[in-house]
């Protein structure tokens, strides 16, 4: 983490610089990247894990070197320090996650390594999603990120196998396989989550591999539904309206997720109401369209599959440009906020929307 933000770490030993500030942190504790970001930048700051518990890290400013390990130790008061905890020092909520959590730092002791590594998994994990990611995939994703963690795999060969699963499906569904296409599909998403988190937790995360993965995302989806089409015998749907319709609704889609930040606010529109993230997590995106089709293969219809994914793309899309609308008119009010941003506030902290989204 911290080579990423470009901080050179001493050496044992080496010669401390008397006009750089210096930040200490014990090798003993788990830290938050949000801890330490803030923790960065805030020079002459004490941290503690708790209230009232020892020193688990500090940043020294220019020309406050000296002295400062026995601070950090505890054989020297803290004078001049401002003490902080990962909650005082660090926002919990966490916009790029849609999410609150609250920031932490834990001791490494070889006895809590299954409850760290779910603390750090769940860290990684975005708050408002679609319900399968959400609370499907956890349990087996967090096995398979810890397989990929101890055996070296990264997450770009797991994004490139993804990719490889992609096309597999899409030639699946052209052939009219429903089976081999649906299975190639899900483990598709699955690997969709495994490898973001992946890069989370390993802190791998990369320019191209951010690329890769959101570009796949992207793009991918309404390639599987005209394939879906297109493997349907002829005549069953009208095939070229079907596949414009869901292509365009698709976009549209999107467009007015783009609208949104461009137009109203920063942040995703999935987490500007409550209701907006209760609508992520059943709106007209790859997986709650794959459940479709894959209840319609098994019940023997996968025409009526495609024409639900149809129906459902165009209702969402309709939905996410009235609420656009919606934004921009509350916008002329005063600035947007995320209602994650207001927990405690006007959103009851024991509410559903914070225990469903918020944590």
């Amino acid at each position: 983490m911290l080579d990423k933000r470009g901080i050179a770490v001493l050496a044992e030993g080496a010669a401390i610089p008397d006009k750089r500030s210096l930040l200490w942190l014990r090798a003993d504790h788990l830290f938050d990247e949000r801890v330490l970001g803030a923790l960065i930048d805030a020079p002459g700051v004490a941290l503690r894990a708790v209230e009232g518990g020892p020193l688990v890290a500090l940043h020294a400013p220019v020309g406050g070197a000296a002295g400062a390990r026995a601070v950090l130790l505890g054989e020297q008061p803290a004078d001049g320090y401002v003490l902080e905890t990962p909650q005082t020092l660090a926002s919990a909520y966490q916009e790029r996650l849609r999410k609150r959590e609250a920031p932490y730092v834990l001791p490494v002791t070889p006895g809590e390594q299954d409850v760290l590594e779910r603390r750090l998994f769940g860290t990684a994990y975005k708050g408002v999603t679609d319900f399968i990611t959400k609370w499907w995939w956890p349990p087996l994703a967090r096995r398979a990120t810890g397989f990929c963690a101890r055996r070296g795999i990264t997450p770009n060969q797991v994004t490139l196998t993804g990719l490889l699963l992609t096309i597999a499906a899409g030639f699946a569904f052209w052939d009219g396989w429903w089976w081999p296409g649906l299975v190639c599909a899900w483990l598709m998403t699955f690997l969709d989550t495994v490898d973001g988190k992946l890069a989370r937790v390993t802190v791998q995360s990369s320019r191209f591999g951010d690329i890769l993965d959101h570009g796949i995302d992207l793009i991918h989806p309404p390639f599987w539904y005209a394939a879906w089409a297109l493997g349907l015998p002829a005549g069953s749907v009208p095939t070229d309206t079907l596949i414009w319709v869901i292509v365009a609704g698709y976009i549209g889609g999107r467009l007015a997720e783009g609208a949104f930040q461009a137009v109203c606010a920063k942040f995703s529109l999935f987490v500007w109401q409550p209701f907006d993230s209760y609508n992520r997590l059943v709106t007209a995106r790859r997986n709650p369209n794959l459940l479709m089709l894959t209840l319609c293969a098994l019940l023997g219809a996968p025409a009526v599959g495609l024409w639900l994914v149809a129906g459902w793309t165009v209702l969402s899309t309709a939905l996410l440009w009235v609420r656009v609308g919606q934004a921009i008119a509350a916008r002329r009010r005063g600035p947007l906020e995320s209602w994650l941003q207001r927990v405690g506030q006007d959103i009851p902290a024991n509410s559903r929307a914070v225990r469903w989204f918020g944590r």
